[in-house]
């Protein structure tokens, strides 16, 4: 039987604040705390991040909706960035209030700090302790719903010097925040690992679709989940490689490196080029000239240990070709026609060309 000096079970210290509130208070502190959540630098980042996974799934299960879904993808894009941007003006614009949602949040955190220790260890401690926390809490919510922010941050401080009181009791502090960070990184590595990866395209090999300098991300998933330092992947998770794709993998002859390029062949399919034409399984690749002389630009290193890069136009015939539904831009140079074929190759199992 407990004694009249104890608590005989944890204190959930957040259910009897909210049992405390008013409608209008709890209607103000739903308020406050989505503003807070908007305003936070990571809002616009992690929306982004939302938006991008089921865009991703559209436009790969179904290849035509990305005539509508690419633009929107932009769109709300842009306007993700105008937000990072307008929070990064109002921070610097808008002191006080910016202050002021610093101190909700630190209030925030103590509270959930006090709350987590009580259900830990507070079975034992002193009722009146307890009851001086709660009251302290609930200090700290009215204060957090005005606008005084050295008032709120008062009251934050002497609830974080009650919740001392609680055996084992600990405020965030730099541990918390090593490790807000290193979660914050490995979440990072994750995406980076199974979602997205950026690239910068190093040669011309795909102009014109690829610019050389270009900045893309890859979708590391639709085909499965590589295992991490290995070449494995273990199951498809949307498709396999597809006639058409555009696709990155490692450079065979130079592991550091990566080659990116377009996918004309797959298992058991007979790839040859005639003249430069593509044929495969002996049927010829439909296109259509575009233009006889395209301009586009190459790039060539410069000489001595500066390595600097220069620029050159040259012109080539652009063709429209189709793969399997897939139309793309192919360039091709007069001057460095084959009249040789090349091929046939057949592409073997778990492979493509």
């Amino acid at each position: 039987m407990a004694t009249a000096t104890e608590s005989s079970a944890p204190t959930d210290l957040l259910a009897l604040l909210s049992a405390r509130r008013t409608e209008d208070q709890e209607r103000r502190r739903r308020r406050l705390y989505l503003g807070d959540l908007l305003t936070s630098l990571w809002a616009p980042v992690t929306a982004l991040a939302v938006l991008l996974i089921p865009y991703l799934l559209i436009v790969e299960l179904h290849p035509p909706s990305a005539s509508w879904a690419e633009p929107a993808m932009r769109r709300l894009g842009f306007l993700v960035v105008l937000w990072f941007a307008g929070l990064v003006v109002w921070r610097v614009a808008a002191q006080k209030a910016n202050i002021l949602r610093r101190r909700r949040h630190d209030a925030r955190e103590a509270t959930a700090d006090v709350d987590g220790a009580l259900r830990a260890r507070g079975s034992g401690l002193d009722a009146k302790v307890r009851d001086r926390l709660v009251e302290q809490a609930a200090r700290v919510e009215a204060a957090m719903l005005g606008s005084d922010a050295a008032a709120l941050e008062k009251q934050t401080g002497s609830l974080a010097d009650l919740g001392a009181a609680i055996p084992g009791y600990r405020r965030h502090g730099a541990v918390e925040l090593v490790s807000g960070l290193g979660k914050a990184v490995l979440v990072a590595l994750l995406i980076r690992a199974v979602l997205i990866e950026p690239f910068k395209i190093p040669s011309g090999s795909m102009l014109p679709t690829l610019e050389i300098g270009d900045q893309i991300f890859v979708n590391k998933f639709i085909y499965g989940v590589r295992i991490p330092f290995t070449n494995w992947v273990p199951f498809s998770i949307v498709r396999k490689p597809e006639r058409g794709d555009v696709i990155v993998f490692n450079n065979p002859v130079e592991p550091d490196r990566d080659f990116i390029k377009r996918v004309v062949g797959i298992p058991g399919d007979v790839v040859e080029v005639r003249k430069d034409v593509l044929f495969i399984n002996g049927r010829e690749e439909p296109r259509r000239l575009e233009s006889p002389s395209f301009q586009s630009w190459e790039s060539t290193p410069g000489p001595g240990f500066l390595d600097f890069e220069s620029w050159r136009p040259f012109r080539a015939r652009l063709y429209q070709e189709n793969l399997d539904g897939h139309l793309h831009a192919v360039l091709q140079d007069p001057e460095k026609r084959r009249e040789i074929p090349t091929g046939p190759f057949k592409v073997p199992e778990g492979a493509v060309f």
